[in-house]
């Protein structure tokens, strides 16, 4: 059974930092990565890792967000630099499972990151 256990969201003002953890389990997951939606807005990319360590990021967070991976550890993190109140949302970790025929995503539970003075 797949697991994804997210932390580390909370009240930041703008221009800190925060760096969110995702603990995935219970498969190998291909890519990992982070999705965020504020409210009345659809859910967006923000950043993704493959196994091989391809990122791929946002255009809104480019050059502030970094993501890495422990692979022995099967954790993402995500460290968010200069923060701003458009990065207000709720963060959901995300895993992928890729297979021959098929692609598979697994969601966790969302992370309130909110950015305010």
């Amino acid at each position: 059974q797949v697991q994804l256990v997210e932390s580390g969201g909370g009240l930041v003002q703008p221009g800190g930092s925060l760096r969110l953890s995702c603990a995935a389990s219970g498969n190998i997951f291909s890519i990992l990565g982070w999705y965020r939606q504020a409210p009345g807005k659809q859910r967006e990319l923000v950043a993704t890792i493959t196994s091989g360590i391809s990122r791929n990021y946002g255009d809104s967070v480019k050059g502030r967000f970094t993501i890495s991976r422990d692979g022995a550890k099967n954790m993402v993190y995500l460290q968010m630099n200069s923060l701003k109140p458009e990065d207000t949302a709720v963060y959901y970790c995300n895993a992928v499972v890729v297979t021959i025929s098929k692609r598979y995503d697994y969601w966790g539970q969302g992370t309130q990151v909110t950015v305010s003075s």
